[in-house]
């Protein structure tokens, strides 16, 4: 469902990702991790081409996305959650995941999406700003369902997330990924979170990928080194 074939990326004369390569199934959820300042979020910038790359190819099924802007990206199936979630504060939570519709050509959102949100449907009239941030990260993976998409990228999560509302959000992804048939690339540094949804982890450092292991029989105590600072 993603393909991405030897991509580099650069900020200025200095390159970040040097030559990066993996692929995600349909309904496979990968992990990719690593350490702050090793990638992630770059990459994640770059599948939706918020960061332009300097070469490679990023593929949805069958369409080639790596040259195109970031709304057509959306239209051709990549929903984004970025780090930090980047709700809009002021407007009401219907309002904020109605904007995920602007690329279907819909008018009203599906309705379950509330019902995998019911929290999102009690404050639909509240305002973004007033949810506390395990809901306004409910409130951005909302919005990134209703643009229907085939990949959802979520950039770090869990960051400022209390560990119930990580354990929800774990559960939720599952049942998204098993009804919805998506795939997911979760950035995450919290290892546990990401044994618990991934069926795959990659792990990111200096601009590579080091290690690729399914989830089954993997060596924790491993990639807990690469995490360590």
């Amino acid at each position: 469902m993603l393909q991405v074939r030897d991509l580099h990326v650069a900020y200025g004369q200095s390159e970040v990702l040097h030559g990066i390569d993996f692929s995600v199934a349909p309904g496979e959820i990968v992990a990719i991790m690593g350490r702050n300042g090793m990638g992630k979020t770059t990459l994640m910038k770059a599948l939706m081409g918020i960061v332009p790359s300097t070469a490679g190819d990023v593929r949805i099924a069958d369409s080639d996305v790596n040259r195109l802007k970031t709304y057509r990206r959306v239209a051709e199936g990549m929903g984004y959650v970025p780090q930090g979630r980047a709700i809009f504060s002021t407007m009401t939570v219907q309002e904020n995941v109605e904007t995920g519709l602007s690329s279907t050509g819909k008018k009203a959102v599906s309705g379950d999406i509330y019902e995998l949100f019911p929290v999102l449907l009690e404050m639909k009239g509240r305002r973004g700003g007033n949810l506390s941030g395990g809901q306004q990260q409910q409130l951005a993976i909302a919005r990134a369902l209703a643009s229907e998409p085939k990949v959802l990228l979520l950039d770090e999560p869990t960051e400022g997330i209390q560990p119930s509302i990580i354990r929800e959000m774990g559960r939720v992804l599952r049942r998204i990924r098993d009804e919805r048939g998506l795939s997911i690339v979760v950035s995450e540094q919290v290892l546990s979170f990401a044994l618990d949804v991934a069926d795959r982890v990659l792990v990111l450092e200096n601009g590579r990928f080091v290690h690729d292991a399914p989830r089954e029989g993997i060596d924790e105590a491993k990639i807990s080194k690469f995490l360590s600072v």
